[in-house]
């Protein structure tokens, strides 16, 4: 991405890596950035607790807890330890939550089989998966 006015562009589409697939999303600027949370939402199909049909992110600090000091990397880091590690006790969607907490073999498999299906093939994405935005190190945005 670059930008001549040093503001960031209207929107990006980024990919995340993780062990199991590639997860692309979009993320929207507000006019107002970096006084109002980015808009980030998955646009790869993604069975999880805390992301929805539409690909929409029940993350606190895309919502109630965004402060301007945070940056798009922090962001992704967090998006990604959501992947990682669902938040089943306040998700977006609760009968995903409930077989996270009921029976989580079911749900791993759920998981993984839609990953296999939507999230498996680099090859569908236009644009270069996303490795570094001020990272430390690649490793930085992928779930351990």
């Amino acid at each position: 991405m670059t930008c001549s006015t040093g503001r960031p562009p209207s929107w990006a589409q980024v990919t995340v890596l993780t062990k199991e697939g590639f997860f692309s999303l979009t993320i929207h600027f507000p006019t107002d950035y970096p006084f109002k949370s980015p808009k980030v939402a998955f646009t790869t199909k993604i069975y999880h607790p805390n992301i929805n049909s539409s690909g929409s992110i029940y993350l606190d600090i895309l919502r109630s807890q965004w402060s301007p000091a945070l940056t798009v990397s922090k962001v992704l880091l967090s998006i990604c330890s959501l992947l990682c590690d669902p938040n089943p006790d306040d998700p977006l969607v609760p009968e995903i939550a409930h077989t996270y907490k009921a029976d989580r073999e079911k749900y791993n498999r759920l998981a993984r089989e839609w990953t296999q299906k939507y999230a498996m093939e680099l090859k569908k994405f236009k644009h270069k998966p996303f490795t570094d935005w001020n990272a430390r190190k690649e490793g930085d945005f992928k779930c351990k």
